[in-house]
């Protein structure tokens, strides 16, 4: 299920001091008399909700209004507390009259299915209707996106850290994985006949990969891991073709002998190795045409030239980052750091270290953050708490919604286009759940997914 963490206690005890307010809004159809109105200071989020609906009632002339649910931004902040709280902590005199921004509210994601596997999920990638997961059971799995299995592939010999989809037109697709036993595969799948085949193992890092990501082209691919590396692959599936078998989607085939039938695939090394961090690396997004953001355990994310091989910029932090996720709609930065909190960061700013705000929620370590593709306001978090949150960025200090479910600590969240947010975790599940929010006008729907 889906908590709303909007809900307001409008203490009683609060003085009852009189606010003048004066709405506003960019949807039209929910505009109101520019007017200033005189309310009792301890209203919060329902009260001004039925003060708006009030209004709007009485225009619509009509004997079934439906009530529209708002939020409230104040000083470009949601309200969550009282008008009265509120305007004390910003330091804002209550006898000055306050434009207050009425919109209408986020609506609350719907717990949809729970997909189970056999060991942690550690990896989701989203495609359409096609979910790709990868799990410490040294597998990859594909699924449709009402939790029918469609494919188990036992071809690494460790804990499968990272999935991406490389394209997928309906009846061929092709995607990359990453794992502990250092290695990243390039797989090829017919899906009519839900047969697999591994095209290209690459070798090259020295130690376990913890992340993969394509290019905008689709003809590059980037992996890092605790050799400290960047490394940068050609991702075309018919170059140097190797000998791979094609196995076909039986589930029973064992482990063993599909291991022994990708053993035959072509061998492949990096086109370009990128050295400057000093602990693993944790995440890796390609954000435009030759640039990759990273982030990793020694306190910093770079930002990479992928065209020329160099580190073009560098942010540090206080913590090792566990996550970082840049939104190409906003232009901004999350990370998923150790202590528990979700920082946002500018890197278009010189100094690129300063904090723009700090999202506090999370009772432990953050380990997964993911922008939503079509809003620029919103992004989801996956923590060891058991918990994944969806936040706006105008509410630092309240997420929007807390989705529940997990049982054990989440380990990967992701987002497919405007209508799922997916997470994967230790208690083994995969949960989605859908979300009635629509594209923004001139936000467009732009997908995310790496």
């Amino acid at each position: 299920m889906a908590e709303d963490e909007n809900a307001v206690v409008e203490p009683s005890e609060e003085v009852m001091s009189e606010v003048q307010l004066k709405f506003f809004t960019k949807q039209e159809k929910y505009a109101v008399p520019d007017t200033v109105f005189a309310v009792q200071g301890n209203l919060g989020v329902s009260g001004l909700n039925s003060l708006i609906n009030e209004i709007l009632k009485e225009a619509s002339n009509v004997d079934e209004y439906k009530p529209v649910q708002f939020d409230f931004l104040v000083a470009g902040e949601l309200l969550r507390t009282t008008i009265t709280s509120f305007l004390e902590s910003k330091g804002v005199s209550c006898e000055n009259v306050i434009d207050v921004e009425y919109l209408e509210s986020t609506p609350t994601p719907s717990p949809l299915d729970c997909i189970l596997h056999d060991d942690w999920v550690s990896a989701i990638d989203f495609y359409n209707d096609w979910i790709l997961t990868g799990s410490y059971d040294h597998s990859v799995h594909i699924w449709t996106r009402r939790g029918e299995h469609k494919l188990n592939i036992p071809g690494h010999g460790g804990p499968v850290k990272g999935v991406a989809w490389l394209y997928n037109d309906g009846s061929d697709a092709a995607f990359i994985s990453v794992s502990t036993d250092q290695t990243a595969m390039l797989w090829e799948w017919k899906i009519e006949s839900n047969s697999i085949e591994c095209i290209h193992v690459c070798r090259g890092h020295e130690r376990g990969l913890e992340a993969v990501t394509v290019s905008e082209n689709k003809q590059q691919f980037a992996t890092g891991g605790w050799d400290t590396l960047l490394k940068i692959w050609s991702a075309d599936v018919n170059k140097e073709r190797g000998g791979g078998d094609e196995t076909g989607g039986d589930e029973g085939t064992t482990s063993k002998k599909r291991k022994k039938e990708y053993s035959s695939a072509s061998s492949r090394t990096p086109l370009i190795t990128l050295k400057g961090h000093k602990e693993a690396i944790s995440a890796v997004q390609w954000i435009a045409t030759d640039e990759i953001l990273t982030s990793s355990w020694d306190h910093t994310l770079k930002l990479w030239d992928a065209e020329l091989g160099g580190m073009k910029s560098e942010i540090v932090g206080n913590k090792s980052f566990f996550d970082v996720h840049y939104s190409p709609l906003s232009k901004l930065v999350i990370t998923a750091s150790a202590d528990k909190q979700i920082r946002l960061y500018d890197p278009r700013i010189k100094d690129g270290a300063i904090v723009k705000s700090t999202f506090s929620s999370h009772k432990e370590w953050v380990q997964s953050v993911r922008w939503s593709p079509i809003d620029s306001q919103l992004f989801t978090s996956g923590s060891f708490d058991n918990s994944v949150k969806l936040w706006d960025l105008r509410s630092p200090k309240v997420p929007l919604f807390d989705m529940l479910g997990h049982e054990d600590k989440v380990m990967c969240v992701n987002w497919s286009d405007y209508r799922y947010i997916l997470s994967g975790g230790q208690d083994n599940s995969v949960r989605i759940f859908k979300t009635k929010h629509q594209p923004k006008s001139g936000d467009g729907k732009k997908s995310t997914s790496q």
